[in-house]
């Protein structure tokens, strides 16, 4: 556990470790710092660090049936914006962290992922199609303004015509438009903002590090006064806590300039889990477990569906519920009328080896 003044700015209210690869348990020293939160109340700061990682390789595939594209590319792991039901969280686990607060405060940045990306576009036989960035942990989360991979992805995409999505819950998002703006010209890119909520209570503890709801609507109306084909995403909806707001999302999208919105039922696999029902014990005693009861209703009578199909979708009668009540509102409100279609055939492979950016 943590302290109030941590829990106020961090997203987990835990730092329980995953034993799920059969990784050795953290003990205590014996140290007296062990015991300083016991003596004196006072836990030490929670400050973010970052390693340097030099993968080999930069871009992942899947091959997911519930998933719009095939290849995606990460910058980073880990997530400083602290969403408490971020499905990425257990992914820390593999480097022997805890899918709770390491998550939020132990990062990992891949400076080498341009030069990766443009030597994968140089290979003999490549194929564009969209690429992916956002799927797993922010592009745009607050360490990106002093490392920057995030810019220089775009860049090597931008400069060998290949088509690009981009999903985030940052306004910082807007610093790239003088990239973004050409490529969207040639029918290469396409955003989704990502907004949870309007209630700037609700946000602080559910994204407590993420831009407020209202910088994420200025970002889209910016990207979509650049000419930038904007989504809203809606992701996740959370019975009882904000799947009341899904129509003022939707029109507060429409009237930034978004032409497109999606949502997703809040998934729980793996850690998320348990994290997710200590958040709720923390900071809704009183509906915790009316939220709870909804979810499993949801999920098949269980905290997630991992299956192929639902697992995006839910199943039941409460996610029927929200996806009339969602298709209504894209109804009156003129969204989804068209589908962005981002075009492959302007690729061209990065010039030598070194290409013309480096």
């Amino acid at each position: 556990m943590v302290n109030a003044k941590s829990r106020a700015i961090r997203g987990a209210t835990l730092n329980a470790e995953s034993t799920r690869f059969n990784l050795p348990q953290t003990e205590a020293d014996g140290d007296w710092l062990d015991a300083r939160e016991a003596i004196d109340g006072a836990a030490p700061p929670l400050r973010t660090t970052v390693t340097v990682e030099h993968p080999k390789s930069i871009i992942s595939r899947n091959a997911s049936p519930d998933i719009p594209f095939d290849r995606s590319i990460n910058p980073y792991r880990g997530c400083e914006h602290g969403c408490i039901y971020c499905f990425a969280r257990p992914t820390h686990a593999f480097h022997d962290l805890s899918p709770g607060l390491d998550f939020e405060t132990r990062l990992f940045a891949k400076p080498d992922a341009a030069k990766l990306l443009q030597a994968a576009l140089a290979k003999p036989g490549y194929v564009a199609a969209p690429m992916a960035l956002g799927t797993n942990t922010d592009p745009f989360q607050p360490i990106e303004a002093k490392w920057q991979i995030t810019r220089s992805i775009i860049a090597i995409l931008a400069e060998t015509n290949h088509p690009l999505t981009i999903t985030t819950k940052s306004d910082r998002v807007v610093r790239d438009i003088d990239i973004l703006a050409p490529m969207a010209a040639k029918g290469l890119a396409a955003v989704a903002v990502s907004i949870t909520s309007l209630d700037p209570r609700i946000a602080m503890t559910l994204e407590p590090r993420a831009p407020s709801p209202e910088r994420r609507l200025t970002a889209v109306r910016r990207l979509a006064d650049a000419g930038i084909p904007t989504y809203v995403s809606i992701a996740p909806v959370i019975p009882a806590i904000t799947d009341h707001e899904i129509e003022r999302i939707l029109s507060r999208a429409a009237e930034a300039g978004a032409k497109a919105a999606f949502f997703l039922p809040v998934r729980l696999p793996h850690e998320v889990a348990p994290l997710f029902r200590a958040w709720l014990d923390e900071h809704f005693p009183d509906r915790a477990g009316k939220v709870m009861a909804i979810v499993q209703s949801i999920r098949g009578g269980r905290d997630n569906d991992p299956n192929f199909h639902t697992r995006m979708k839910g199943a039941g009668p409460w996610a029927d519920l929200l996806r009339t009540r969602f298709q209504i509102a894209c109804r009156k409100l003129g969204l989804n009328e068209s589908r962005i279609v981002l075009r492959s055939e302007l690729f061209r492979p990065p010039a030598g080896a070194q290409g013309e950016l480096f």
